[in-house]
């Protein structure tokens, strides 16, 4: 039976990630429907949609995390601390920490596989990777101690930590030795910041 709703925004958001997220796991994410995510959690699917624009934020949910870590990245940095340094450190941050951002996390390789096997998803995560090339061009134009070009870096940096990324994603689905992933994750992040930095893009 469905459950009760509850009260308030944030507990009903994450009732439904819960339940959508152990639907996904369960049965796939295409053979799942908004319809049975909003059943399960006891609410209409007209509150799904105000939680979660599209279906695919449903299984997608890090990106408000990661719109969240960008600006941070921009505002909170020491003033001693450029952008590119600051947008560094944090990837750093977030490969020491496992974080599911990072693709290193352990839950990451169910993750990368559904991911590979929807089109859809595939498509939304493109869409959303826009997204933060937009809110990291936004913060770093209203910085007035960046001096390059915002949406120029914006663009570099998130098709950048993408590619490195997608590499991770496919050392974790063929399943390379744990061992040797992370090491390969940092490497690909250095050389990313060291091509940004330097402006250097060698051909090997």
């Amino acid at each position: 039976m469905p459950r009760t709703s509850a009260r308030g925004g944030p507990q009903t958001r994450a009732r439904i990630l819960a339940v959508a997220t152990s639907l996904f796991l369960e049965r796939g994410y295409d053979p799942v429907t908004v319809a049975e995510i909003a059943r399960e959690a006891g609410v209409s699917s007209v509150t799904v949609f105000n939680h979660f624009p599209r279906k695919e934020d449903l299984f997608l949910d890090r990106v408000d995390d990661a719109h969240e870590f960008l600006r941070a990245a921009i505002r909170d940095r020491a003033p001693d601390t450029d952008a590119l340094a600051s947008l560094e450190a944090l990837t750093y941050r977030l490969a020491d920490d496992k974080h599911p951002l990072s693709g290193l996390n352990d839950r990451s390789v169910t993750f990368f596989r559904t991911v590979a096997g929807s089109p859809a998803l595939i498509a939304r995560a493109r869409e959303l990777a826009a997204d933060l090339q937009q809110t990291l061009t936004s913060e770093l134009t209203q910085d007035p101690t960046f001096k390059g070009d915002p949406a120029l870096l914006s663009a570099f940096f998130i098709a950048g930590y993408t590619t490195v990324l997608v590499e991770t994603a496919r050392h974790r689905i063929a399943e390379s030795p744990s061992a040797t992933t992370p090491a390969n994750h940092r490497r690909r992040l250095n050389q990313l910041f060291t091509h940004l930095r330097e402006g250097t893009f060698p051909s090997q």
